[in-house]
């Protein structure tokens, strides 16, 4: 059904006088002889008149069309993105390109390592006709990782971060001159927005084991510009793959970014999350991390109760009670934690405020104040079954509450 789309695009484009050539990643894997089903696709010509042009028969829906003359078609489960050819200039590092119409040698040369900068024709002409123009074939070959031109980095430094994250993806590495280019070029990441290396991380955390990067860009210097406390990854690999355990339930990446943000200090944390305009999701767990640290002594104390537990780790997000169950070194506060990750956090009272109404028990503060007691005597074994938790209740409303007063966060 894809290979349909493609020739119906190839078909309608000859029709049209413009050609087409299959691009990017997918070549690589192809190459390599790995699965790869994102199809991208450059036009000589209008991708977005072509990409219109293939809707209008009925054989392809157009989902969206976009920034610098691209398009997006679907057709049954498959998307294909269509890009016209362009060619790239930069006004300043870091800066976002210029851009304008080109043909596919101009498409070619603005792509960031040579791996990535191959092409297959797919018009009738010459279908099928590898297009490499800077020695990628020749690169996959020796497992290379190597950049067009000596000023990529300085032009877009997050070319950086995608070059670690294709080497170890690959199992390649850095040809030398690019080696010593990409360290050279290190301060050019301060040139890049923080959204745009937010993107680069995120990349690199939606990798299948992304502790090998992380420890690279250990390695090559790269931890600190992006504010990462050096020496973060010495017990990176541990860690991401407890992390990856089926039993935690914390969203990846944003539990990596907590444990990547464990060793770092409050004010620092800040500095990270301001730079990098991180959403709110994974800024209050990194916040709620690095406090639930800073509060660990806590859950250290001997004979808490469960209900004492839970009440120190209620208002917690769940990555962040992961990644100290992780990351702390302390036996006693990891029980705890594991504990009201596996249990605690379940446990829910019978009765809610309607059952209590029919004991007789009116809503306010007062059944705020029992349903409270219930829960925390349902966490501590005290009640078993609902027929406990009525007799409690009653008993409650008569003003025999003994239970005892609840620790509370720091």
């Amino acid at each position: 059904m894809l290979l349909e789309l493609v020739a119906d695009i190839s078909t309608l484009a000859a029709g049209r006088s413009e050609r087409v050539y299959l691009v990017g990643g997918v070549v690589r894997d192809l190459l390599l002889g790995y699965p790869n089903l994102d199809i991208d696709l450059v036009v000589e010509g209008d991708a977005v008149g072509l990409a219109r042009g293939l809707a209008g028969t009925g054989k392809a829906k157009l989902l969206a069309r976009h920034h610098f003359g691209t398009a997006t078609l679907k057709h049954g489960e498959f998307t294909v993105d269509m890009a016209t050819a362009r060619k790239e200039t930069y006004a300043r590092p870091g800066a976002l390109p210029e851009v304008a119409p080109g043909t596919i040698r101009d498409d070619l040369a603005r792509r960031d390592f040579s791996i990535n900068a191959m092409a297959v024709a797919l018009s009738p002409d010459d279908h099928g006709e590898l297009i490499d123009l800077h020695g990628g074939r020749a690169d996959l070959e020796q497992r290379l990782i190597r950049v067009l031109h000596p000023g990529s980095f300085r032009d877009d430094a997050t070319r950086i971060l995608r070059g670690v994250r294709y080497e170890q993806r690959l199992g390649f590495e850095f040809e030398v001159q690019t080696a010593g280019l990409l360290r050279r070029d290190i301060p050019m990441l301060d040139t890049i927005s923080g959204d745009r290396i937010r993107n680069e991380l995120e990349l690199i955390l939606d990798e299948k084991e992304p502790e090998y990067a992380i420890r690279r860009l250990d390695d090559l210097g790269v931890l600190p510009r992006l504010g990462l406390t050096t020496g973060v990854s010495d017990d990176i690999h541990e860690m991401f793959r407890e992390a990856r355990n089926p039993s935690r339930t914390g969203k990846l990446p944003t539990l990596y970014f907590c444990l990547l943000m464990y060793p770092t200090t409050v004010d620092e944390l800040e500095v990270f999350i301001t730079r990098f305009n991180m959403p709110s999701g994974p800024s209050r767990a990194m916040r709620d991390t690095l406090h639930l640290k800073n509060s660990l002594h806590l859950l250290q104390r001997p004979s808490l109760k469960p209900s004492q537990v839970y009440g120190l780790l209620q208002e917690y997000v769940a990555p962040a009670i992961e990644a100290n169950a992780i990351a702390s070194e302390s036996t006693a506060a990891r029980g705890n934690l594991e504990l009201f990750l596996t249990e605690l956090r379940h446990v829910k009272s019978s009765l809610n405020g309607e059952d209590l109404q029919k004991l007789g028990i009116p809503p306010g503060p007062e059944m705020g104040r029992i349903l409270r007691a219930l829960h925390r005597a349902r966490l501590d074994g005290e009640v078993v079954n609902r027929i406990d938790e009525e007799r409690l209740a009653c008993s409650l409303l008569a003003g025999n509450d003994n239970a005892e007063p609840q620790p509370q966060r720091e």
